[in-house]
């Protein structure tokens, strides 16, 4: 299994209207592949949408991205100001990628290791990983295979509470 993180820079107070645009296309791409996760930072580098994307291998996200699917992709482009898309491999003991809602926030790290160091991290991981997930849900946990090099990552359910919604609307004083 291959997981894809795509990541969008957007032009700031857009991730309401870009959010919603991507909802209306989603249907029909959610047919011929799932939705893992989708966020928005609230903390961190800023005005980003995260969709995350699993496949069984390359060969099946080319097959799924050479598809002709109506409404996909979104008509988010006026907004994207920058792109990314990485590709990592889950840890043996990842819980799958699939749409459910473990708490308001997630952290999502990551961590540049040094070359080799992969192999170690998931061991060490691996023995702990049970006793973390006390102290809160894993969504994900995996290496990267493509983008970056070398890179950890996991994503994890946190027990703060969101902002309120208004915080977020379209004309309100602080956005």
């Amino acid at each position: 299994m291959i997981v894809e993180f795509r990541t969008y820079r957007l032009k700031p107070g857009s991730i309401a209207e870009a959010e919603k645009r991507f909802g209306e296309g989603l249907t029909n791409r959610t047919k011929v592949s799932p939705l893992g996760a989708f966020w928005h930072t609230e903390v961190g580098p800023l005005n980003r949408i995260i969709h995350v994307w699993p496949y069984e291998d390359f060969a099946h996200r080319a097959q799924i991205r050479s598809q002709k699917i109506d409404g996909w992709p979104p008509k988010i482009q006026e907004f994207i100001e920058e792109m990314n898309s990485e590709i990592f491999i889950p840890a043996p003991f990842s819980p799958k990628l699939e749409p459910r809602q473990l708490g308001g926030i997630y952290e999502i790290r990551t961590y540049t290791m040094a070359p080799g160091a992969i192999p170690g991290q998931i061991d060490r991981w691996a023995t702990a990983i049970d006793k973390r997930t006390e102290l809160s849900p894993l969504a994900f946990a995996g290496h990267s295979e493509l983008g970056g090099l070398n890179r950890w990552r996991h994503i994890r359910a946190t027990r703060i509470r969101p902002r309120p919604p208004a915080r977020l609307a379209p004309g309100h004083p602080f956005v």
